[in-house]
């Protein structure tokens, strides 16, 4: 009698060689389309179809003929497109590639907030939960914040969530008083105001170019104030030849390829880490995307009700801008 060999359940099917060249040729079979942020890695910004920032990540996911979204990203940006998307396979490289912002942001707490404010308007930045945009009228990105407020009525009472940083600078920028979520990203609240001062004393040619999700000390020393495709557009335009990116160092990969004669230099953080760097955008990495894209998981899936509900707000951004 033959004794068949016993298989080896414990060993994990092999990465291939070329991650680029499987990656690839899965996007063909799947009719798959990457979306990237500019926050992620810079070799999945390199295979990905598109980059951009929220705004523009969700205008290619409502408009996409693709059957598969591959969403490089945080898990806020992938239910956005399953928002938008229902009848698409959407897809997170990793589930827990959160979002410290959206956190902060807990549905129950939000709906206790929202109900002690009658007759408010909500307006929710997108970096937040399926949950919390099912609660609001309209959602904004940081590209297109102030023009939304700029549009509603000045007699209505607005509530700004979840990031009080963002909403704090669209009043400025708009002179609305609107009630403010006291939510806040971990990366953006990490600059370090005394750094950045020494880096510029360091730098003196160097422009100051940061994101409104920044605290108001490290504003106060911008040359430039934008969401991230913003800085972007603007390290491009201007005729500086250093930056110091108060945002997610991610968007640095682009800048340097656009602009490869220029500097640009990170703004650093308070405390002698990483920390400008968001840990759930890192959480993604070429591999996991493979896998995620051959194994068609982990999937993005939402409650119809929800998806609905948060639908709405999105349509009127969307319209809006």
């Amino acid at each position: 009698m033959t004794t068949l060999p016993l298989k080896d359940y414990t060993q994990a099917p092999a990465t291939p060689p070329d991650l680029f060249e499987a990656i690839q040729a899965l996007k063909t079979k799947l009719n798959a389309v990457i979306l990237a942020h500019y926050y992620q890695d810079p070799d999945i910004q390199d295979v990905a179809d598109y980059i951009g920032d929220s705004l523009e990540l969700s205008r290619r996911a409502a408009s996409t003929n693709a059957d598969v979204i591959v969403f490089a990203g945080v898990h806020f940006m992938a239910e956005t497109a399953k928002i938008l998307n229902p009848d698409k396979l959407v897809l997170l490289p990793d589930l827990n590639a959160g979002c410290s912002l959206a956190d902060t942001c807990p549905p129950d707490a939000f709906a206790a907030f929202k109900a002690a404010h009658p007759g408010h308007l909500v307006i929710s930045y997108i970096n937040c939960s399926a949950a919390i945009k099912a609660m609001s009228d309209i959602i904004c990105t940081s590209s297109n914040a102030v023009k939304i407020v700029s549009q509603i009525p000045a007699n209505q009472p607005i509530i700004f969530a979840p990031d009080r940083n963002l909403g704090r600078y669209v009043m400025e920028q708009t002179g609305r008083d609107m009630v403010l979520w006291q939510g806040a990203c971990i990366v953006h609240e990490n600059f370090s105001e005394k750094k950045i001062v020494q880096l510029k004393i360091a730098h003196p040619e160097a422009e100051i170019i940061a994101h409104p999700e920044c605290e108001p000390p490290v504003l106060r020393h911008a040359n430039y104030i934008g969401s991230t495709s913003a800085l972007l557009k603007y390290s491009q335009a201007s005729s500086s030849e250093a930056f110091i990116v108060a945002t997610e160092p991610g968007i640095i990969h682009q800048m340097q390829k656009q602009q490869p004669q220029k500097r640009f230099i990170p703004a650093p953080p308070i405390n002698n880490c990483a920390c400008n760097e968001c840990p759930f955008m890192r959480l993604n990495t070429l591999e996991k995307l493979y896998w995620a894209m051959k194994n068609r998981s982990p999937e993005i899936t939402l409650p119809e009700e929800t998806r609905l509900a948060a639908l709405r707000p999105m349509q009127r951004m969307l319209e809006m801008s």
